[in-house]
């Protein structure tokens, strides 16, 4: 935090984060709530929907992620960045709006929320290839494990205020998603300029669009820890139920716990995150990199799995925490790996990648949720996804050994 550039990379980051995760978890609760009210659909077939818009958002990102990660690569990313973020600002303010007019409709909000999906997919790999950029590499550790607990922070108070203003205005946390977006937009354009390797203008667009896939591909070790945080938060993903636990299952004092208690159930995640976060960052961890993963996914699956099973709000939000945890120790190892083992002239296609395969396991993650209780019901979806992560982890130990063996983030791999 000592580098200038640095500390307005953080709080932009942690106010963009805010931002976004207010505006999701209210997003899904205003679908819910609205499907079920105004639409008088059963819980199943609200159910569905919440389904239907983790994939509106999800699929943007297949279709322009390698586009993004070229772009991120090509340009100059602090702009990217600070352009993309602007356009959320437009679609956040357009949802205060309709919301306050009362003319919002499924189709309008599912419309929206692919464009804020579309934004994001931009945002992701110019964003996350500025860090490598203005922080020595010895101190790049640290530094992952500070930005990824400013996207905890921001994770914990986005839906915890936003359930809050939700209950007092529908339309207020949109709004306040606006002006922190906007900040967040000055932030990064106040960092000095961030210029594209000089040798990437030089080649073509479509063979760029190939080398960060190719680079994640053939490093075994790369390949498996994202596809193994892929199928396990795929399965195991929780968060697009919480609007049916909210509203339909989970009381206090017997009354259902509503969109304040959404809000703190999306926010425990992070919460927890946050707690490891700090430890990490004080601590980083440097040996046995590899079996933490793995264990930590593990863990995250447990978590899960007791999650769906709870009846008892206290205990629903320490399981929340305990999995938020979890993936705070596989996220901070993913991340640090990818971000000193990739060169610099395919860092954004490589985000990219590893981009789409962490919205893949969220919003593709949300449409399986979502199909998964329209059959089974929330709890039988939770619990099954729970026990699937497990599984997945015991899987991907046996395919790709490399997980197991990495026991630090040598540069070289030396100690494999």
């Amino acid at each position: 935090m000592a580098i200038p550039d640095y500390r307005r990379f953080w709080i932009a980051r942690c106010a963009s984060v805010f931002a976004t995760n207010g505006m999701v978890v209210v997003l899904g609760y205003q679908l819910y709530d609205l499907a079920r009210g105004s639409y008088g659909m059963s819980i199943k077939a609200a159910a569905f929907q919440l389904g239907v818009l983790g994939l509106v958002q999800f699929l943007p990102q297949i279709l322009f992620a390698p586009i993004a990660g070229v772009i991120a690569d090509r340009f100059d990313r602090r702009a990217v960045t600070a352009l993309a973020t602007l356009i959320d600002v437009l679609v956040a303010l357009t949802l205060a709006l309709v919301t306050a007019l009362g003319t919002l409709s499924l189709p309008l909000l599912f419309a929206l929320a692919a464009l804020h999906g579309t934004v994001r997919t931009f945002i992701g790999p110019a964003q996350s290839s500025i860090a490598p950029n203005i922080v020595p590499a010895p101190l790049m550790p640290r530094a992952v494990a500070i930005s990824a607990m400013a996207w905890q922070v921001g994770a914990v108070a986005g839906p915890a205020l936003a359930g809050v203003l939700f209950a007092v205005n529908h339309a207020l946390p949109y709004a306040l998603s606006g002006v922190l977006l906007l900040l967040a937009a000055i932030g990064i354009a106040r960092i000095r300029p961030v210029p594209p390797p000089p040798d990437n203008a030089k080649t073509h667009p479509l063979r760029q669009m190939t080398e960060g896939m190719l680079f994640v591909w053939r490093d075994r070790f790369l390949f498996g820890c994202v596809t193994l945080d892929l199928f396990a938060v795929l399965l195991g993903g929780a968060s697009a139920l919480l609007p049916i636990y909210a509203r339909d299952i989970l009381t206090w004092h017997g009354q259902p716990v509503g969109a304040y208690g959404l809000g703190l159930m999306r926010g425990m995640p992070s919460l927890g995150a946050s707690v490891i976060g700090l430890i990490i960052a004080r601590r980083p961890i440097e040996q046995d990199v590899g079996a933490r993963m793995l264990m930590a996914v593990a863990a995250f699956g447990i978590a899960t799995a007791g999650f769906g099973l709870s009846r008892n709000f206290l205990v629903s939000l320490a399981l929340l925490a305990a999995l938020g945890a979890a993936d705070m120790v596989s996220v901070f190892i993913r991340n640090t790996l990818v971000q000193l083992h990739t060169p610099d002239a395919v860092r954004g296609r490589v985000s990219a990648v590893s981009g789409l395969a962490i919205s893949a396991s969220n919003e593709l993650g949300e449409m399986e949720s979502g199909l998964a209780a329209a059959v089974l019901g929330a709890t039988g979806a939770v619990v099954l996804g729970g026990i699937g992560a497990v599984a997945i982890t015991a899987a991907w130990t046996l395919a790709f050994p490399e997980l197991r063996r990495v026991r630090t983030f040598s540069a070289n791999y030396a100690d494999r």
